[in-house]
């Protein structure tokens, strides 16, 4: 008698993705930061603007953010209903929606600037995000990306030394290489030309790129990685404002 066996199942990303232990928040030097260069972009308040956070996670960014946005409705996006949960603690709209998959759960050109945070790195298919982010913004909307610098300052170090670079990952399962012991996802790293060059083939008017200090740094290398801001194309997290073309 022929026996069958049920099929196994395999976890694949959006497994990771959903697992509650995997961390889905970043830091606030990042976040604030972010925050000014979009708040300056955006300029006083005179009219509510619609701002989606793409990939918001637990929604601590957003709210991180939220005091120097007064006065404009941000709305956070994730796949992750664990992360949707955590994130309506702090944001009074938070939406299931993906990038791929039928698109965002939005009309064409309805929000006024995108957040992009931590996200990119993260995307089997990032071509395919930003023409759906495109989709989304208005014409002249703003685009705010952050990612981590795969040239950052140590990893440049790193690399001589014949040693992975932090934020890139060869599993799922464990960190191989590096320093370091989360695991967080990252499938593709940008440098600041890389992810300048990237965002414009995109669609997008490249406005400014500038730099942000990564919280895992050991306290000692602080200071220095702080320094390194002021060089982006050094520094550990790179920040891009751009705006979606008009045509």
């Amino acid at each position: 008698m022929k026996t069958t066996t049920a099929p196994v199942h395999r976890p694949d990303l959006r497994d990771f993705y959903e697992d509650p232990a995997v961390p889905v928040a970043s830091g606030t030097p990042r976040s604030l930061r972010q925050a000014r260069m979009l708040a300056a972009a955006l300029g006083p308040a005179a009219t509510q603007r619609t701002i989606l956070d793409i990939g918001c996670g637990d929604g601590t960014a957003a709210a991180t953010a939220a005091p120097l946005l007064t006065g404009h409705r941000i709305v956070g996006v994730d796949w992750s209903q664990d992360a949707l949960k955590r994130a309506r603690t702090h944001l009074s709209y938070a939406i299931r929606g993906e990038l791929t998959d039928g698109g965002l759960p939005f009309r064409t050109a309805c929000a006024d600037a995108v957040l992009f945070s931590e996200v990119i790195e993260h995307l089997v298919d990032p071509d395919a995000a930003l023409d759906e982010i495109r989709r989304v913004l208005r014409p002249g909307g703003h685009l705010m990306v952050s990612t981590p610098n795969l040239a950052a300052w140590y990893n440049r170090a790193l690399l001589l030394a014949g040693v992975q670079p932090v934020f890139s990952e060869v599993s799922l399962r464990a960190i191989h290489g590096r320093p370091g012991t989360e695991v967080v996802g990252h499938l593709r790293l940008y440098t600041a030309r890389a992810l300048r060059e990237f965002v414009a083939a995109s669609g997008f008017e490249i406005v400014d790129l500038k730099g942000a200090p990564f919280h895992g740094v050991p306290r000692p290398m602080r200071p220095l990685d702080r320094l390194a801001c002021s060089r982006p194309s050094l520094a550990s997290i790179l920040l891009l404002h751009a705006r979606r073309t008009k045509t």
